[in-house]
């Protein structure tokens, strides 16, 4: 027979009686006692419970509060989502508030009322429960919002964009990817990479604006021993290196014009020679390219070769900025939080509402790149599990005026606030309801008159 699952409680408690009465007032639990914070460190990590009690005074400093904080500071290091509720004697509020500003869930008082801290457990309990099963679907909704494998998104503007990669990655054709900065053009260029048929090949990025004019031309072509001084041995450029794969081009529009007759004989004749070299290497190399600039300007200012770009942009393809794509500043939003709390604050959990709001509504002038470095230091500056618009340092944003006529208007902001309402929801079509305040039938009505998904 099956035995039946019981939910780890761990007990942290010196006073062998108390730990007795304790122990057999729970026995709908799996009840773990110990007595020591080395040996509630040890428990914590075996048996990965989901609520503890703590006393704070432990030994050797039974009578103060040092060992317990310790403790306490432990789990929360360790495993941030554990209820913690901590003892507190009479006259020692002070010390049941400082634990609770330092994570505990809550704090009972002694002398120990079994009745009372009984629910006190049980409501602890329930909302782990709560909290895990909400991450759970958080995790499923960010890995139905994925496409090309890497990229979050629930925006159909962004959609289009992935669609239009995943048909051309299996041909040949060279394509251009025209967007704002930090709109995440090597991302969708790697997408392309991994979804077409040279993806065992290598993936080579070079950023053309980051490299001087004198060094460019060997970073891409590569150079014979002796070539120049300081040339000390062969290397292969980037073009060769990605024989094979795919070579990325970001900010194209900054390579030198005389550069650009030597890639563009490369692009006609698939082969190159080494800066010094005599001898033609044949490569297999696919281009992706990207830039900010306006490169047909450029053509007119004679600054871009115009043969070079139409070999350049056989498919362009027009990246949205991040303020095109209502809802997907939440969806990243969440996503960079729990990477970014894992890897330098675990006791980061979530947003607060209104750092959600000022999310949604902000202007995201630096795109995804912006967003990414305000939720990282978001989350080192957090004081709590929640990370406020304060902790983001949003004050605001403007209102969009562009747009005269009240009915188109009025879809428009129907559109994005739906959008917005979808995402915080993780696609919950009760709970977007509740937020918008109207009836689950009624949102459906709107869902398929704009055409939306949840």
């Amino acid at each position: 027979m099956k035995a039946e699952y019981k939910p780890k409680l761990l007990i942290v408690e010196d006073d062998e009686g108390l730990q007795a009465q304790l122990k057999w007032a729970y026995d709908d639990f799996d009840v773990v006692i110990v007595g020591d914070r080395d040996s509630a460190i040890a428990a914590l990590r075996a048996e990965e419970p989901a609520v503890v009690t703590l006393d704070l005074g432990l030994p050797p400093d039974p009578d103060g509060t040092s060992e317990g904080f310790a403790v306490l500071d432990a789990i929360m290091a360790l495993k941030p989502d554990t209820k913690v509720i901590v003892a507190s004697g009479h006259g020692a509020r002070e010390s049941a508030l400082s634990a609770i500003e330092r994570g505990a869930y809550d704090f009972y008082q002694k002398p120990v009322d079994i009745e009372q801290l009984g629910l006190i457990v049980r409501r602890a309990f329930n909302l782990h429960q709560i909290e895990a099963e909400n991450r759970a679907l958080a995790a499923r909704a960010a890995d139905g919002n994925r496409v090309l494998g890497r990229i979050i998104t629930a925006a159909p503007e962004m959609v289009k964009v992935a669609r239009t990669i995943e048909r051309v990655a299996n041909t040949n054709v060279s394509v251009m990817l025209l967007g704002a900065s930090g709109t995440g053009k090597e991302l969708l260029a790697r997408g392309l990479h991994d979804a077409s048929d040279r993806r065992d090949g290598a993936f080579v990025a070079i950023n053309c604006a980051a490299i001087p004019e004198n060094l460019l031309e060997s970073e891409l072509f590569g150079h014979e021993k002796g070539a120049f001084t300081g040339a000390v041995k062969t290397t292969e450029g980037k073009i060769e290196q990605a024989s094979g794969g795919t070579l990325f081009l970001d900010e194209v529009g900054d390579i030198p014009l005389p550069l650009q007759v030597k890639l563009l004989r490369f692009i006609q004749e698939r082969t190159i020679e080494r800066i010094g070299g005599r001898k033609a290497i044949n490569v297999d190399t696919r281009i992706v390219c990207a830039t900010h600039q306006d490169l047909e300007r450029m053509i007119g200012e004679g600054t871009f070769r115009e043969d070079l770009f139409y070999r350049l942009a056989e498919v362009v393809v027009k990246v949205p900025s991040l303020a095109e794509r209502p809802g997907d500043a939440t969806l990243l939003a969440k996503a960079f939080l729990k990477r970014f709390a894992e890897e330098m604050n675990p006791a980061v959990t979530g947003f607060t509402p209104d750092a959600l709001a000022a999310i949604d509504g902000w202007p995201w002038q630096g795109n995804v790149r912006e967003l990414e470095n305000r939720v990282k230091r978001a989350v080192i500056m957090a004081d709590g599990k929640l990370v406020s618009a304060d902790d983001l340092d949003m004050i605001g944003s403007g209102e969009d005026t562009s747009v005269l006529n009240l009915k188109a208007a009025r879809e428009a902001a129907d559109r994005r606030v739906i959008r917005h309402a979808l995402a915080r929801s993780e696609g919950n079509i009760s709970s977007t309801a509740k937020l918008l305040g109207i009836s689950r039938p009624t949102l459906y009505d709107l869902l398929k008159q704009y055409d939306l998904s949840a």
